[in-house]
């Protein structure tokens, strides 16, 4: 698959700064969330209009359940009427969703949404998008190694590749996080191993598509070695004499 210059194929975004946003307007932390559904379908729709390939965004850590009880209550509310709402939208965009976590500890209502919004969206293949919903990084790590040790399969980089839970898509080259923190927060820590790291002051409500732009910017201007040289990943130059 060709991918337009310049283009990360696959961006993940840590989604911070919707409790902040709503707060600095006196409102509650879960019209924060609202909007930044509002700001995750724009983001998507940029994405896809610029050619990248795959979206994976940070919606509800495992340690998230940690938050006040109607915090939490509202987003699983938040996330039904998401799917209701948006999983129209992702078939016209061509979008594919896939939602990336521990599912057990979800009730019978939402863990159905999720099936039937992955089943609605099976057959675009426009842009792959994955929520990472009640997911962490260590978490991830830890049962792609239960699962191949159940297996009786030997524990490899490449065995692991294949049982974590984000295998169907290549590692991200660009991860963003908004908000103006600093940190993976549990997020990727297998997959992000090479990922070129853009963090915004801005909050996920007004990450725009300027802004995604000035983060593909970054990463564009970047020389990803890979733990190479500058001189093993520069282009061979043609030899004087047969040019």
């Amino acid at each position: 698959m060709n991918f337009p210059a310049g283009v990360p194929r696959h961006i993940a975004i840590v989604m911070d700064g919707n409790g902040r946003w709503a707060k600095r307007r006196f409102l509650p932390r879960l019209a924060g969330h609202k909007q930044g559904v509002t700001a995750l379908r724009h983001c998507t729709q940029a994405c896809a209009e610029r050619g990248v390939a795959v979206l994976t965004v940070f919606a509800f850590s495992s340690e998230n359940w940690n938050r006040p009880n109607d915090e939490v209550s509202g987003l699983m509310d938040l996330l039904a009427l998401a799917l209701s709402r948006e999983v129209p939208q992702l078939c016209k965009d061509g979008v594919r969703v896939h939602f990336v976590g521990n599912r057990q500890a979800l009730s019978d209502k939402v863990r159905t949404g999720l099936e039937q919004a992955e089943a609605a969206t099976a057959h675009n293949t426009r842009l792959v998008l994955n929520v990472c919903f009640n997911y962490g990084g260590r978490w991830d790590i830890a049962q792609a190694a239960a699962a191949l040790a159940a297996r009786g399969e030997a524990i490899t980089e490449a065995s692991l590749s294949a049982a974590m839970a984000l295998a169907h898509v290549p590692d991200p080259d660009l991860l963003i996080r908004t908000g103006g923190e600093m940190r993976l927060s549990n997020f990727l820590l297998w997959q992000a191993a090479y990922s070129e790291l853009v963090f915004s002051d801005r909050l996920w409500p007004e990450f725009d598509a300027a802004a995604l732009d000035e983060a593909i910017a970054a990463y564009h201007a970047r020389e990803r070695r890979f733990g190479k040289t500058s001189e093993q990943i520069a282009p061979a130059q043609p030899d004087a004499a047969h040019a």
